[in-house]
């Protein structure tokens, strides 16, 4: 076991990914000479050499379609894109060709390419640099979306979605950085597509992922102090959604939150709601809470703290489903 930040565990899991298969292959802006904005590729250019970790042009739709083209020839590309606004430039790419070569011939084609985004706020950036676009790629058939919330979770998902056949979209936290934690880079992984409890109550099924992971578990050691026990799940695969681990929960508690990061409409958290009332609906004490980003453009950075869900707006949301005094109703009902 070692203790590592959770980009070191990420790096960890490339520098492994790239030992263990000479087919991959890393594209992106400065992950080469510097090692990535974030340094997540420190080291590995050196290590591996310029024709396995590729500095590219400044430009996302050539960096992924090159990565189709190699992932036609049999290579397993993995992709860096900087920050998540710069994904936009490449999305015809992702959802017109990545995510649709392998239906399009009838499966004689495999697309084993790997997308890493560094995605949602926390760290003061300008526009463009924090954004929580998911759902998009969530949306889209044929699509892996998977994300991490630990050190652990960073290192394995990532071999996972390098040795996966199909298309991954691996949106990394990227305030949770510089998070640490122990990592075994032996570990038998937890299967990419499985949601985890986190932390068993049996009050509200507090469900997130990514980045508000972390705030959820300081929002179930709040509420404990209450005497509120939250069952907190972490989704990791936001396509496909482990419904069932998460129904199990909600029928256990009867009552469910939903946050995450990204606005409100057409979130991840609309989604779970939907799906979870068809599932439980005759276990439900009260109708799902969700928690979100506002529908807003992403505010400037000294403005974020009031967009981005924090322990207090969580906390409320959990009031909400109990029924309790809450910032909407003034009333407990």
């Amino acid at each position: 076991m070692t203790e590592l930040t959770l980009a070191k565990a990420l790096g960890s899991g490339l520098r492994r990914a790239l030992s263990d298969d000479d087919k991959v292959v890393l594209l992106g802006e400065d992950i080469g000479t510097l090692g990535g904005v974030f340094r997540v590729t420190d080291g590995l250019q050196r290590d591996f050499g310029k024709d396995r970790v590729i500095d590219t042009p400044l430009a996302e739709a050539g960096i992924i379609g090159m990565a189709v083209g190699l992932a036609f020839r049999g290579y397993r590309p993995v992709c860096e894109i900087q920050f998540d606004g710069f994904i936009y430039p490449g999305f015809d790419q992702i959802v017109a060709q990545v995510a649709k070569l392998h239906y399009r011939t009838a499966g004689k084609v495999r697309m084993p390419l790997t997308i890493r985004v560094p995605y949602g706020g926390g760290i003061g950036a300008v526009e463009h640099h924090s954004e929580s676009p998911e759902a998009y790629f969530a949306h889209t058939a044929g699509l892996r979306v998977v994300t991490c919330s630990t050190p652990q979770d960073a290192h394995n998902m990532l071999r996972e979605a390098i040795a996966s056949d199909d298309p991954v979209l691996f949106f990394e936290p990227k305030r949770r950085y510089w998070t640490k934690g122990e990592v075994d880079e032996d570990a038998t992984a937890l299967p990419m597509g499985k949601a985890r409890v986190v932390t068993e109550g049996t009050d509200v099924t507090l469900v997130t992922y990514g980045p508000l992971v972390a705030t959820a578990l300081d929002a179930a050691v709040a509420a404990a102090d209450d005497g509120i026990s939250i069952e907190v799940v972490d989704l990791r695969s936001l396509s496909p959604v482990d419904f069932d681990t998460v129904s199990a929960s909600v029928r256990k508690t009867g009552r469910l939150v939903i946050t995450h990061e990204a606005s409100e409409s057409g979130g991840l958290g609309a989604e779970i709601a939907a799906t979870l009332t068809d599932r439980c609906f005759y276990y439900l004490e009260a109708a799902p809470v969700r928690i979100t980003g506002f529908d807003v453009p992403y505010p400037a950075a000294k403005l974020e703290d009031h967009f981005l869900p924090d322990l207090d707006r969580i906390l409320d949301g959990v009031d909400r489903a109990l029924g309790r005094v809450n910032s909407l109703t003034g009333w407990s009902a």
